[in-house]
């Protein structure tokens, strides 16, 4: 027994060590983080309050056209219960907050109106609450927000943040040589600081997306046919831009954006595929087209003056053949998909999402179903129901490649 205990005594030292080195990296490495947030309305100004585990740097500035405030901060844990999350009051008419890039988390403010900075600071630890971040922002008029100077607009704190530009993955790893499978560019919408739309329940757009998202590549690569690139592959912003720059990246043959929708009547439900057109189809293909492509500047920056990448996507022949192949591949999807899922009244429709704007990929945007119905929610929300609808559209993918071999277009 005394001889047993001696052979495991150096066996328990390195087990403490690695222990001991366990907690010490946890600790060093650990995100901080919010755990309460609170709004709240003054006479003179609307004011923020963010609670954290420890004192941030940050960097807050504002934003024109719409108005927003725009908080960014080091890579943060949101602890914040969804139902924990307050509803605009005073000047802040929406709340909005999510990883913007690597180290680098946002928070944004949609606003009512012109407001500028009153102030910004940290409070330390008191009475049991933890450090707090607090940002006054005080409403104005269009002139004085345009004539003010520019430390009214922004503030950041002595140490200055250093905030990460968002932007796309490394390299997508290249095509092996002699590989002549397709490659199919699926793209999970939203993401991070822009989580899209939110069921009565709390589940956002954003997630959802991501998990039918794996589930597509899963049965993709499990059947050998396809290469298979995600344009992300975790809760993280992405441009616009940067989602086609990924599928030309992968030098896509196919691009599949997934995404689920809202809308004011709960009684709407039903899966729909979307293709460009210069002219959508109806007024809810428009409005949503719209809503969609304000992606950029939810997260706190506008991207429409990007001329050289509007230059890009508008050339009109180019994108003519890639519209007619997209629209080949909608009318693939309806077909297997019908069978196993409702569908929207009329199934393919027509809007101008700037995601399906590349001039030389073929490319959809699948709503999946209304988070706005409760049935339908209840029915995204299962693994099974997940499985059953991504086998149909990959089985769609499958179809529409065999019936368009020429689909080597680099």
């Amino acid at each position: 027994m005394k001889l047993w205990s001696m052979k495991l005594r150096p066996m328990k030292i390195v087990v403490l060590i690695l222990a001991v080195m366990a907690l010490w990296l946890n600790e060093a490495y650990a995100k901080p983080n919010v755990s309460v947030i609170r709004i709240g309305e003054h006479p003179d100004k609307t004011r923020l309050v963010l609670e954290l585990s420890e004192a941030p740097n940050y960097r807050v500035f504002l934003l024109p056209n719409p108005y927003r405030v725009v908080i960014d901060l080091p890579e943060l844990d949101w602890t914040v219960p969804e139902n924990r999350i307050p509803d605009g009051r005073g000047v802040i008419e929406a709340l909005r907050f999510g990883l913007f890039a690597a180290g680098t988390s946002r928070v944004v403010l949609d606003l009512k109106q012109p407001a500028l900075v009153k102030s910004v600071f940290v409070l330390p630890p008191k009475d049991g609450r933890p450090h707090r971040l607090v940002v006054d922002v005080e409403p104005v008029s269009v002139a004085a927000f345009n004539a003010a100077p520019q430390d009214r607009l922004a503030v950041s704190s002595k140490q200055p943040l250093r905030v990460a530009q968002p932007a796309i993955p490394a390299d997508v790893a290249p095509k092996a040589a002699g590989d002549a499978r397709p490659t199919i560019v699926i793209d999970p919408g939203h993401g991070g600081v822009d989580p899209g739309s939110t069921s009565v329940t709390g589940l956002v757009e954003k997630k959802l997306a991501l998990d039918y998202a794996k589930e597509l590549k899963r049965q993709l690569e499990a059947s050998g046919r396809f290469r298979v690139v995600l344009t992300r592959d975790r809760d993280v912003f992405l441009a616009l831009r940067d989602r086609i720059e990924i599928a030309h990246q992968a030098k896509g043959n196919l691009f599949v954006s997934l995404h689920a929708n809202n809308h004011k009547s709960r009684k709407i439900k039903g899966f729909s595929v979307y293709t460009l057109s210069e002219k959508s189809s109806d007024a809810e293909a428009r409005n949503l087209a719209t809503k969609e492509n304000k992606a950029d500047i939810i997260a706190g920056f506008d991207l429409s003056e990007q001329t050289e990448v509007v230059r890009d996507i508008l050339i009109d022949l180019a994108q003519r053949e890639s519209k007619n192949q997209g629209n080949q591949f909608a009318t693939t999807v309806i077909d297997e998909v019908g069978q196993v899922a409702g569908l929207l009244g009329n199934p393919h429709r027509y809007a101008g999402f700037a995601v399906l704007k590349s001039p030389t990929i073929p490319s959809v945007l699948i709503e999946i179903g209304y988070l706005s119905n409760k049935t339908e929610e209840k029915r995204l929300r299962d693994p099974g129901y997940r499985k059953k609808l991504m086998s149909a559209l990959a089985r769609s993918i499958g179809s529409y490649f065999e019936e368009n071999q020429t689909f080597n277009r680099y």
